[in-house]
């Protein structure tokens, strides 16, 4: 990895770490969907003016029905079910239970034939990522927390399900044009119910993890992502899946004195180990002896593009950028 790839990876790993510390903070003053709102409308108005100038907003508001199914399943529902959640759950348990994402998405990908079959590898993944989930909710949450797990559940099956609509309907478009367009979409769902349930003088630490959100874990970590993905691929760049939950754990224990106890800590690895072997290959294809290699699929363009350069289609099993849960 170059040493430019290397500080996107830092950045990136830290700022999808941190949404968790900050949506804790936000909600203890604004209520979930008032938080969603100024969100997204903080990274709309920062991306859609680049992708106005870059002539990417047309193609992709086209494909209005798809478009508006990807913002409702990877933007609407998780983040109001994920701010809602963490208004009883800590962050960092809450960063651990979306950990399991890639592990629920490598199933879903193989029931709707996305992928290729589980393999036993896969299928091993997926029993101890669900021991991991059950060692959390078994040692670190209450009954009276129950129905936040059940929302962040939710949360995992959105985050899961996004990808899959943006790779059958919107992959060949322009990622910052899609990014843009669906924040917009999501915020202006929301203005309604955010601008008539604002808070009354809340703290200045609230009003500033509300902008970090919208700027930093938002705006400006979509386009570094895109250029995270041009660096170093695809396939590499969703190593940060497995940094986040464990930054978000450091900040939600340094910052807001969350416990880290041993079931926790079990979770922890189960579901990172769980999540590591379910998104694995089954086997690797070998050619035959003496047989020419074959030219390997070009990656997908995720980076800034040209004007009016076509980006080509990925195949279906090359990651695109939303298939991170970002939070």
């Amino acid at each position: 990895m170059s040493r430019r790839g290397a500080l996107l990876f830092g950045a990136m790993s830290l700022i999808w770490g941190i949404p968790y510390l900050l949506i804790k903070v936000a909600v203890r003053d604004f209520s979930p969907g008032t938080l969603v709102f100024f969100r997204t409308g903080i990274g709309a108005a920062l991306l859609l003016p680049f992708a106005a100038f870059r002539h990417e907003l047309h193609p992709v508001f086209a494909r209005w029905r798809p478009l508006v199914a990807y913002t409702v399943v990877e933007l609407a529902i998780p983040w109001l079910l994920l701010s809602k959640a963490e208004q009883r759950l800590p962050s960092s348990l809450t960063a651990l239970l979306v950990a399991a994402v890639p592990m629920v998405g490598a199933l879903l990908a193989w029931i709707v034939h996305a992928r290729e079959p589980l393999g036993v590898r896969g299928y091993a993944g997926l029993l101890i990522g669900l021991a991991g989930v059950a060692a959390l909710v078994g040692f670190d949450v209450s009954g009276a927390s129950g129905g936040s797990v059940a929302m962040v559940a939710i949360v995992v099956v959105c985050y899961a399900t996004g990808p899959l609509i943006l790779a059958r309907t919107l992959a060949d478009l322009p990622p910052l044009g899609v990014v843009a367009a669906s924040l917009t979409l999501c915020s202006l769902g929301y203005a309604p119910f955010g601008l008539t349930h604002l808070p009354t003088a809340p703290p200045a630490r609230v009003l500033a993890s509300v902008v970090v959100l919208g700027v930093v874990c938002t705006a400006l970590a979509f386009i570094l992502f895109f250029y995270l993905i041009a660096e170093i691929g695809p396939v590499r760049a969703t190593v940060i899946t497995y940094v986040n939950p464990a930054v978000a754990v450091v900040l939600g224990v340094a910052f807001l004195g969350e416990s880290f106890g041993f079931g926790t800590a079990l979770g922890f690895v189960l579901i990172l180990l769980g999540s590591f072997l379910a998104t694995r290959p089954a086997r690797l294809a070998t050619r035959p002896a003496g047989r020419p290699a074959t030219t390997p699929a070009r990656r997908p363009a995720t980076g800034p593009v040209r004007r009016g350069a076509r980006q080509p289609t990925a195949p279906r099993d090359t990651p695109q950028p939303a298939q991170i849960a970002e939070p």
